[in-house]
């Protein structure tokens, strides 16, 4: 048996739908957001006027950077802890939804902390607080997922922690928001969307829902990322939006692959950008996967779906007019760090989803693979 959640309450898509905060219930809204992006494009303006008009109460924290670690969550608590709102309302990118996430939880479980996080299971659902994401760019797809990425700081690795509490109440996907995303975040944020339709189409959990979502999902972002990274216009904005939120809502419900492990390991050791990790790392995980039979049927069938010759090959190719490098090297890791820290490296990229990869990895193979991500 097998139970599967794809979104919250409301999923609120199309023209215009940022103005579904005019309905929020909630009467004590924390908002909580990236940098200056949202005060800067006049949308945090927009969200304060509509939040005024209705007469709602509402604190702003701010500043939330990529690779948000424990001490920003605890931060974010404290505040929380003062305002004591009944709403958390989360806009940004991947980085301020999923702290956001964790801080709610966290907030209505005081008893729970990074201390002991992940010795227990966490809660199912969240009492009191309700939960809000509205994604400014295309790739994550928490605003539709159970799970929260946090850089734990004292063991230089993220965590992916996973619970249905962290699934928001409403998400929200105006492609409006996405218009102002700055060329490297396109690129980025549309090759995680992309590792995580692949990654999950490839997995052995997958089913007759999430594959048709996964599959969905891949032939719609090879078909318009790139006119959205190019061309920029709302319509490919807006397929792109929508796409990477169908490949989460296929992944967390089947899980994810070697990729995400690596770009775990070495985003939260040298504070790259999740996307771009995947990005670098996903064609030579494919390849190294390509060994299965039923992995490499898989790809065969996506190629001819997407109407390439060889997906993998596709992929360095969009990559290169994405402007994604390599190799972790060229990513900016010097020889002299990347060797330095190989043993941690190779151990925690065989934690977290690698775990549930097709193939099963073995230290050796991860050395391997790594050198081989590192040197391009």
């Amino acid at each position: 048996m097998k139970i599967m959640k794809f979104n919250g309450d409301k999923l609120i898509i199309g023209k215009k739908s940022l103005d579904y905060i005019k309905q929020i219930e909630g009467k004590k809204i924390f908002i909580v957001t990236g940098g200056k992006s949202m005060f800067n494009n006049g949308t945090m303006d927009r969200i304060k006027i509509m939040l005024n008009d209705a007469g709602k109460e509402y604190l702003i924290m701010s500043g939330i950077k990529k690779n948000p670690d424990t001490e920003i969550v605890y931060k974010g608590i404290s505040e929380m802890n003062k305002f004591k709102p009944d709403t958390v309302l989360a806009i940004g990118g991947g980085s301020p939804i999923d702290a956001a996430k964790v801080m709610a939880l966290f907030y209505e479980y005081p008893e729970i902390n990074f201390d002991n996080v992940l010795e227990q299971s966490l809660p199912e659902q969240r009492k009191n607080i309700k939960f809000i994401a509205i994604p400014t760019t295309s790739g994550t797809a928490t605003e539709v997922t159970k799970a929260a990425v946090i850089t734990f700081k004292k063991d230089n690795i993220k965590i992916g922690l996973k619970s249905p509490a962290f699934i928001p109440d409403i998400a929200i996907l105006d492609a409006e928001l996405t218009m102002s995303m700055p060329d490297n975040i396109v690129a980025e944020t549309g090759m995680d969307a992309i590792t995580h339709a692949l990654e999950c189409y490839i997995n052995y959990n997958l089913d007759d829902y999430t594959e048709c979502l996964a599959k969905g999902a891949v032939e719609g972002l090879f078909k318009y990322l790139l006119i959205s990274y190019k061309e920029k216009t709302i319509e490919s904005r807006e397929k792109v939006h929508n796409y990477q939120s169908m490949a989460g809502m296929a992944f967390h419900n089947v899980g994810l692959g070697m990729a995400h492990g690596i770009s775990h390991a070495f985003g939260g050791k040298y504070d790259l950008g999740h996307g771009l990790t995947n990005g670098i790392a996903l064609p030579y995980v494919l390849e190294y996967n390509s060994r299965d039979t039923i992995v490499k049927d898989k790809l065969n069938y996506l190629s001819k779906a997407i109407g390439v010759g060889n997906i993998i090959e596709e992929i360095k190719r969009l990559n290169q007019e994405l402007n994604i490098p390599k190799s972790f090297k060229a990513a900016g890791i010097s020889t002299k760090d990347f060797y330095k820290d190989f043993d941690e490296l190779v151990e925690n990229s065989l934690k977290g989803s690698t775990m549930g990869n097709p193939v099963k990895v073995s230290k050796k193979d991860m050395e391997d693979i790594l050198v081989n991500i590192f040197e391009g």
